[in-house]
């Protein structure tokens, strides 16, 4: 049964060090998004961009070979993949011999297209992009652009989801501009373990109330969800309670147990944001 509570988080691991593409545990969008008001359609386009950094497998004559990996699922799946999973998955690696890193990234991205499409009836391909050792030193930090909200001297008193402090002007000309803070803090929706992020919220229409919405992002620090559940939380939050014309959420989350997942959602097709690493993360 595809439910957290069925899932290995939070339970006693066994690291299997051959190659196990059953160790996916794939977990369905459709429960949180049903509490969002959402049914088949969602009014956002994106995908969760995901960054492997313990990736490692063994070459045909045995030598260790490491990368980085970038894995980019289409938020149109009907699953997420549990996130210990896998990293438990990509363990397996570890003491399996493959011709090539060619031959690893397809084995990665068939295994999780099956789990993400898994029982639909529907196919499709995530992607999937290996970093290898010569190309490391070309890989950048960079903080999410855009104006910083976090600069705003003032009090804060909702430790859970509290929509309610979402307001725009709509009685003045429309706006366009990107806001961004590092104050995103969730817990794990079984574990409750922290996690930690910065967000990006870009719009066009009425202008948001940069208080009221910063107060909004510091309201998830106690709350349990997924990471890609808060942005897409966040994302219908600001959608119904602000109407702006245009919307784009973005969110990096730091690493835990050599992942970050990172999910972007936006209102209108555009491209997805590089997978360009933050300081914390």
């Amino acid at each position: 049964m595809y439910t957290p509570e069925h899932s290995p988080l939070g339970q006693a691991t066994h690291y299997p060090a051959q190659y196990d593409a059953s160790l996916l545990f794939p977990l369905p969008r459709a429960p949180k998004r049903q509490e969002l008001g959402l049914q088949q359609a969602t009014p956002f386009f994106g995908a969760d961009l995901w960054t492997a950094y313990e990736l490692s497998w063994l070459n045909e004559r045995g030598k260790p070979q490491v990368a980085i990996a970038h894995v980019t699922v289409p938020c149109e799946t009907p699953h997420i993949v549990e996130s210990k999973s896998f990293k438990l998955y990509l363990g397996s690696f570890n003491g399996s011999r493959f011709a090539s890193a060619d031959e690893v990234r397809a084995r990665i991205r068939a295994d999780v297209s099956e789990a993400v499409w898994r029982g639909s009836g529907q196919t499709g391909s995530v992607g999937v992009k290996l970093v290898l050792p010569e190309q490391f030193d070309a890989q950048q930090v960079h903080e999410v652009d855009g104006l910083l909200l976090d600069r705003l001297d003032l009090d804060c008193t909702h430790y859970t989801p509290a929509p309610e402090l979402l307001a725009a002007h709509h009685d003045e000309a429309p706006v366009t501009e990107t806001l961004v803070s590092h104050l995103l803090k969730s817990n794990c929706l079984v574990t409750g373990q922290p996690d930690w992020g910065s967000v990006q919220i870009a719009y066009s229409g009425a202008q948001i109330d940069q208080a009221g919405l910063l107060q909004y992002l510091v309201s998830f620090r106690d709350h349990n969800e997924f990471h890609e559940q808060c942005v897409e939380r966040i994302f219908m939050d600001v959608w119904t309670r602000c109407r702006p014309i245009k919307l784009s959420v973005y969110a990096r989350y730091t690493r835990r147990g050599g992942l970050d997942i990172n999910p972007f959602r936006t209102s209108h097709p555009q491209p997805l944001p590089a997978n360009v690493r933050t300081a914390r993360q």
